[in-house]
């Protein structure tokens, strides 16, 4: 304030201050944009790199207000729009006292201050006292626009905040994504869902009620046709009463009319599907058992909508596209997502399991209807290995159960003689999807259903805590391991091992005793017990259960996830005492607590794939591009089958083998192909991708290549993007809650795996980052107080020549070493300059010339902690790129270092990794998509004659686009980096 009367008194008539946006007004009236940006090119011309940079944004600022025409002072608001009355409501209550919207709260307080600010300018009011109800209008304008800036904030009589104009735009139930993303929906309704055992795959149970409702303008229309109503009122009342006519009519009115099932969370395109509605006098919608997994759902209460399709076109695409039977494989993978669990695969496995010893083994019958006839008879058990003659005419060993499987099964799938499990059912449905298509499989599938629930119930599969066996030789197993255990304390204590040594040690103990237990287990198992045929089905559950329950529930995760070192050595049988109980609750509350946490995470990490690959669509047929990816067999136990990542490829090269060519530039490599490429050793092919495909804002059908859940070739307008993003996003959600189901026993759990995914689509630099070589050299490592120095050391030998002319005398020896500087050759008659050498190094003389041979150093230095795993050795030579350190690398580096190429490859990889883990398998098509989408755009480094900014970031095909024209007119185009 003193500074502020010092200059006022001093400068009078040139000087002014002002505060409030009034100010800002004025000085941005006075800007001359044009004289700006011939400043600000000055500055990044000559300046230093921190101006040069502060320059750069401020022309980006210039730039963009110059081209669109807007001025900077219309960035003041001058005028407040005022929101419409019915989007801030104001409600009379009971007691005659009325409710409002907070925004009108909010809008009295600035008209309020407004007009008070309006009195004092007329009553010319004091300059202060003017000031002061400025800043408070300013206030009251920021609180309206938001309200939760502020560090105190306005609050209602309650203490609660007010809500402002950003709030009600904010967040799931925020003016965008509750009212103009998502709409209530007419003709729908919702409840709870049942099983329906007997419904076909493409039908669903309606209910009576509901479907009337919902049908109600259909069912109406028809009444009057028929003439058994006069009116649309007199329809509308015999529809009331449920007259029997209507009954009649509505079952009409449904037979050929699908209707939509939703089931949220909406996932991905599987979570909404067409079903032809079968009438039922229920309560709650029944649901084909099969199509369970697509949506998620179970039985344990869940609801799902329902909708009707109204229009035509509506109706086609519900049969076409959306229906239950044409979405039998995952977009995500091209696997079944339509295949038998539970009871089905139970059944099946029962059936096709052989007994030894059992009533009518081997007996020899001439045909199958023999052998089901006899079974009927009783005089051979389902089990019993007999021997038959084959339609076909060959003899074969084989069980009453395995003919009755066989039978479900189509014609070109028989003769399965193998015991059938949930993978074995999986392989069946997809290799019938492929010879067969999908009416023929939907229709295998009800066979296989019927079938499997039917010996499920025959089997009399039932479980009792006595079919749980504790092995004897557990308590001998934990003696011995005490024993182990006391030897390393023993060692703690002296000082030979250290904490994390014991902590390792210990958990490694107790890690194979619970292995030798398990296998233990496993010898003592009866096969036949329901519950191991329940876990070697695949049907539920597996060994690591039954352990728990019957040998040791084992080692534990804390809330962090390290494995306690502390096993709980009772089972589930024996009961837990106290401290082994407390000690399990980790892991079951971590698992809710996960639940609960990491549902929203994944849902985010899904809207964000979605909104960075919604522009991508198949947008042509071919963009004509030479480029491709290669693809090879890698040795990896996580990444998925060489020849299911080159399958519904487009070969970008021949596929050869000792001069035959196995698949043609641009042709499909069909499962045929694939597989026999594997089969002939070639391990590596070279295929097009979305990576490399040149079509703008999509891609071309080429590039893509198979469409996997539908089998062909893309389509054209299909919306890759949100297919892709949907298929990375689903599974996240999908192993967040998986967690719920372990109960915390040790192992992996995804709080690792979608972190990790959410790292490698930002970019972001990973926690305890692995290093890697900027440069060719060689490794010297040193041990420092702060951690250790790994240096690499590149040497490089140049040689410089120096011609020595006539009248000139050489004055160094050969082999001798040199100084800059120093003198190499003397003129004789002295006037003119003695030749000097411009480097240090080694002479080497020549008749009328010295050469002098000197080495340049390059040198990188990274400074690692000591507990970080060193992958080099000292004196081993590396290349720019090769990793030094463990850990997760830095997308930039590799990108910056290696290149393109290798940054997409391994952001594929290492996404494939953490799903992989996980037991989710995803296309590698659909990471590309988005990756293509995060490498789309490159930095200006110098703008050449275009209109780009050095710094700017720009699509790929714009700036290949801008540089063709420029060049084409003659001017320097710009150049660029990828980011």
């Amino acid at each position: 304030m003193n500074e502020y009367r010092e200059l006022k008194e001093r400068w009078e008539d040139i000087f002014e201050a002002d505060m409030g946006a009034e100010a800002i007004l004025d000085i941005l009236k006075r800007l001359d944009l044009n004289k700006m940006r011939a400043e600000l090119l000055e500055e990044i011309a000559s300046g230093s790199e921190q101006r040069k940079k502060k320059a750069m944004k401020a022309l980006r600022v210039v730039e963009a207000f110059r081209r669109s025409g807007n001025k900077p002072e219309w960035m003041i608001l001058r005028v407040l729009p005022v929101l419409p009355p019915d989007l801030r409501p104001m409600v009379q209550l009971e007691g005659g006292r009325f409710a409002s919207s907070d925004l009108n709260d909010l809008y009295r307080r600035v008209i309020n201050r407004n007009n008070r600010l309006k009195k004092l300018l007329e009553m010319e009011a004091p300059d202060i006292i003017i000031k002061n109800e400025k800043r408070m209008l300013q206030e009251a304008v920021d609180a309206l626009i938001d309200n939760g800036r502020k560090a105190r904030p306005l609050m209602n009589s309650q203490g609660n905040r007010l809500k402002s104009l950003s709030d009600l735009l904010r967040g799931k139930q925020g003016r965008f994504r509750q009212n103009l993303l998502g709409k209530r929906v007419d003709y729908s309704g919702r409840s709870v869902i049942v099983v329906g055992p007997e419904l076909k795959l493409h039908e669903c149970g309606l209910p009576k009620k509901m479907a009337l409702e919902l049908f109600k303008p259909f069912v109406i229309r028809r009444l009057i046709a028929r003439g058994l109503a006069h009116s649309i009122r007199s329809a509308k009342r015999m529809v009331e009463r449920a007259r029997p006519e209507v009954w009649e009519i509505l079952e009409e009115v449904v037979k050929d009319h699908p209707v939509l099932l939703n089931r949220a969370p909406t996932l991905h395109r599987l979570s909404i599907q067409a079903f032809m509605p079968r009438l039922i006098d229920s309560e709650a919608i029944q649901l084909h058992p099969l199509v369970c997994p697509a949506f998620n759902a179970d039985f344990d209460g869940d609801q799902m909508a329902v909708h009707v399709p109204l229009s035509k076109a509506a109706i086609y695409e519900a049969k076409e596209y959306i229906m239950s039977t044409k979405n039998m494989l995952l977009p995500s993978s091209g696997e079944p997502i339509v295949a038998p669990t539970l009871d089905i695969v139970f059944g099946c496995y029962w059936l096709s399991l052989v007994r030894k010893g059992v009533k009518g083994e081997g007996r020899l019958f001439s045909s199958f209807d023999e052998v089901k006839l006899a079974y009927e008879f009783g005089e051979v058990d389902l089990h019993a290995l007999v021997k038959v003659k084959a339609p076909w005419g060959e003899k074969i060993e084989t069980t009453p159960g395995r003919i009755i499987l066989n039978e479900a099964l189509p014609e070109e799938l028989r003769f399965v003689n193998d015991v059938v499990d949930k993978k074995k059912l999986k392989n069946l449905v997809a290799e019938s999807y492929r010879l067969l298509g999908n009416e023929r499989t939907a229709e295998m599938l009800d066979r296989i259903k019927e079938l499997g629930y039917h010996y499920a119930t025959l089997s009399g599969m039932s479980m009792s805590i006595n079919d749980l066996e504790i092995p004897p030789e557990k308590k001998e197993y934990i003696e011995e391991a005490e024993r182990e255990l006391s030897k390393i304390e023993r060692q703690y204590e002296r000082g030979l091992i250290t904490d994390e040594e014991r902590y390792r040690r210990t958990v490694d103990l107790w890690d194979r005793v619970v292995k030798e237990l398990t296998r233990k287990l496993e010898e003592r198992l009866d096969p036949f017990s329901s519950i191991a045929m329940m876990a070697n089905s695949g049907a539920k559950g597996n060994i690591t259960q039954i352990r728990q329950m019957a040998c040791m529930r084992g080692l534990m995760s804390d809330p962090s996830g390290k494995i306690i070192d502390m096993p709980i050595r009772s089972s589930l049988k024996e009961g837990l005492p106290v401290l082994e109980y407390f000690i399990s609750t980790h892991g079951a509350r971590k698992g809710l607590a996960d639940t609960a946490l990491r549902t929203s995470d994944s849902g985010y990490l899904t809207r964000r794939l979605i909104d960075v690959a919604h522009e991508v669509l198949v947008r042509e047929e071919d963009c004509g591009t030479d480029e491709g990816i290669w693809i090879e067999e890698k040795k990896d136990a996580l990444l998925p089958p060489f020849e299911e990542r080159i399958l519904g490829r487009i070969a970008q090269q021949d596929v050869v083998h000792d001069g035959e060519v196995i698949v043609r530039r641009g042709e499909e490599i069909d499962e045929e192909k694939a597989q026999r490429i594997k089969e002939l050793g070639i391990s590596r092919v070279y295929v097009r991708s979305p990576l490399t495909c040149r079509t703008h804002g999509g891609v071309c059908r080429l590039c893509y290549g198979r469409d996997i859940a539908r089998r062909g070739l893309i389509r054209l307008r299909e919306a890759v993007g949100i297919i892709a993003a949907q298929s990375i996003g689903e599974p996240g959600t999908q192993l967040t809650m998986r967690t719920f189901h372990t109960g915390g026993v040790a192992g992996y759990d995804i709080t690792l795996g979608l972190p990790r995914v959410e790292e490698l689509f930002e970019a972001r630099v990973p926690k305890g980052q692995g290093y890697i070589s900027d440069i060719d050299g060689v490794v010297k490592i040193e041990n420092t107080k702060d951690g250790r120095k790994i240096r690499v050391i590149s040497t490089h030998t140049y040689v410089d020549g120096y011609p020595i002319p006539e009248g000139y005398r050489i004055v160094v020896e050969d082999g001798k070493r040199v100084d800059a500087g120093d003198v190499l050759a003397v003129p004789e008659d002295g006037e003119k300059k003695p030749i000097k050498a411009k480097v240090s190094g080694t002479c080497e003389v020549e008749e009328n010339r010295v050469y002098i041979r000197y080495e340049e150093k390059v040198e990188r230095e990274y400074l690692v902690p000591l507990t970080t795993y060193v992958l080099v050795k000292d004196g081993q030579e590396v290349r720019a790129g090769d990793q030094l350190t463990e850990g997760p690398l830095n997308p930039h580096d590799i990108l910056r270092i290696k290149g393109k190429e290798a940054v997409q490859r391994y952001l594929i990889v290492e996404i494939q990794k953490v799903y992989r883990s996980q037991g989710v398998s995803i296309h590698d098509k659909h990471i590309e998509v988005i990756i293509r989408q995060m490498m789309k755009c490159v930095r200006i480094d110098s703008p050449g004659d275009t209109e780009f900014l050095a710094g700017d970031l720009v699509a790929r095909w714009e700036y290949e686009q801008t540089n063709a024209r420029v060049l084409a007119s003659g001017g320097g185009p710009a150049t660029a980096h990828p980011v």
